[in-house]
């Protein structure tokens, strides 16, 4: 069993994580620059040095042990912590020091994320040395996230309030009902009415959202999906109708493939939100950061 760790120990770490990352040590030996072999006795003196075995392999494949898969989080979580006191030992006299994780939800309006650009332009031009990582994830990962404290930072829209949670309103996005060029509502969309709709068979989103009045009865909820991307496929396949983002519709509307059923009526707004730990606010980082997507979201910044 490992005591205190040495420089060995801690290459054959990177080794092993270099392995599981790749899926195997066939595929490894171009990313470690090594032969197999010598990747093979670098994994077994580690296993050695543990006492316990981390990975099956040979003619049936490579498989992590169930050791292995709790000694592989271990290891991402040691090297996470050296990258940041490495960091944060050259940039000792900086203000800002560390990492933002920031959580995106996918395909937000490109004015939108042009705010976000803007809002991470105006952090990098203050006293700091921030690593950024961004992650796009569905609402309910973005949460999770928060929780675990994997991000500390979420853009998107959220059904419900976590207790230990903030969140700040943002910005809103238009949702219209759509319907595809093989529906029998496509020649004389437009104009339709809710009575109009309601019998015909819709796709819907597997989450809740808070901000739309149901369009016709759950019995004629007949395809969920988790993302918009999915979603759009049922309705272009002329069988089903459902909501839309309008600027993630619009070049399928253009296209002729889409047409909205009625966006005067059949439309709601969703509001996006920025969300942080309630406690996160205490951390200079993100505090600074949002204060830059606060100015970047300001009416004078609306090019609209």
């Amino acid at each position: 069993m490992l005591g205190s760790l040495t420089d060995l120990d801690l290459r054959l770490i990177r080794v092993f994580l270099a392995v599981v990352d790749a899926g195997g040590i066939s595929v490894a030996q171009t990313t470690l620059n090594v032969g197999q072999p010598t990747i093979s006795t670098q994994l077994s003196t580690l296993e050695t040095r543990l006492g316990y075995r981390l990975c099956e392999r040979g003619r049936s494949g490579f498989r992590l042990t169930s050791r292995g898969e709790r000694f592989y989080e271990l290891g991402k979580k040691l090297f996470e912590a050296v990258d940041e006191f490495s960091s944060n030992a050259r940039n000792m006299d900086r203000k800002l020091v560390g990492t933002l994780n920031i959580g995106l939800i996918g395909h937000t309006p490109v004015s939108q994320n042009a705010r976000i650009s803007q809002a991470i332009a105006s952090f990098r031009e203050r006293d700091e040395a921030v690593r950024f990582s961004i992650s796009v994830r569905s609402p309910g990962e973005l949460e999770e996230h928060l929780l675990s404290g994997q991000i500390q930072i979420a853009v998107g829209y959220f059904w419900h309030r976590v207790p230990t949670l903030d969140y700040a309103p943002l910005f809103s996005e238009q949702q219209i009902a759509y319907c595809g060029r093989g529906h029998p509502l496509f020649e004389r969309s437009g104009r339709l009415d809710a009575s109009t709709v309601a019998d015909f068979e819709w796709a819907w989103r597997t989450y809740p959202l808070p901000e739309v009045q149901l369009s016709t009865t759950p019995g004629k909820v007949t395809a969920q999906a988790d993302n918009m991307e999915a979603v759009s496929l049922l309705i272009l396949s002329g069988h089903h109708l459902g909501y839309l983002p309008r600027h993630f519709a619009d070049p399928y509307v253009k296209q002729g493939l889409l047409a909205a059923l009625n966006p005067e009526v059949l439309r709601y707004e969703v509001t996006f939100h920025v969300v942080t730990q309630a406690r996160g606010r205490q951390n200079p980082i993100v505090t600074a950061f949002l204060e830059d997507l606060t100015t970047a979201h300001l009416p004078a910044n609306d090019e609209s």
